[in-house]
């Protein structure tokens, strides 16, 4: 289900198949944050030259270019550069 906020979505889905949320692999693990970036490749670069983990290089897709990386906390955070 995604919600017609603004500036930014927020949607609930199911977690996807496989996914324990009483034993999770990683923190957040079942939360998806998701940015709309203006500069997604400059973005990831920076993070990547930084040191921060990328956990999905960027790629294209049905968002546009899409990248995920780990906050300090470990959350993974996307960012995507279509509307």
């Amino acid at each position: 289900m995604v919600f017609a906020t603004s500036p930014i979505p927020f949607a609930l889905r199911e977690p996807l198949p496989g996914v324990d949320l009483n034993q999770p692999s990683r923190p957040g693990l079942g939360v998806a944050l998701w940015l709309l970036g203006d500069d997604v490749q400059a973005l990831h670069d920076a993070l990547a030259d930084a040191g921060v983990k990328i956990l999905q290089p960027p790629t294209a897709g049905p968002f546009g270019l899409t990248f995920t990386f780990a906050d300090p906390d470990g959350y993974a955070v996307t960012v995507h550069d279509k509307h």
